[in-house]
């Protein structure tokens, strides 16, 4: 059985790579543009894990997570966060999220699936 992902991210260009990357390594990709779609998407899905960018037009990523993080089917799902946002007050954002990890922007292309994949089963 393949590794179930789902990538949130609005940037088109991003979203079409880190599929393709994670598509290539054996992953089932779903994809989502926002948060919103992204919570939804992920609580009917139960994804093995979620990339998601901190940056979204309807809320930030963190927000997300903690939504996801209250909600039983979800709670557990590891989180990537993948984002440019590599200063201390944006990794201090998603810091405290359990079950979460993070990788910056621009992506390795040579070790990313592999990244997330370490990411899978660790709850």
């Amino acid at each position: 059985m393949k590794t179930r992902v789902l990538v949130v991210d609005d940037n088109l260009n991003n979203m079409t790579l880190e599929r393709d990357l994670l598509e290539l390594a054996g992953f089932e990709v779903f994809e989502a543009a926002n948060c919103t779609d992204g919570v939804a998407l992920a609580i009917r899905e139960a994804p093995d894990v979620i990339v998601m960018d901190v940056r979204l037009p309807d809320m930030r990523g963190s927000d997300a997570a903690k939504i996801l993080r209250g909600n039983d089917k979800t709670r557990d799902i590891p989180i990537v966060f993948v984002t440019a946002s590599v200063m201390p007050s944006g990794k201090a954002e998603i810091q405290d999220i359990p079950n979460s990890g993070f990788i910056g922007k621009p992506i390795n292309t040579r070790t990313f699936a592999r990244e997330i994949m370490e990411f899978v089963g660790k709850t």
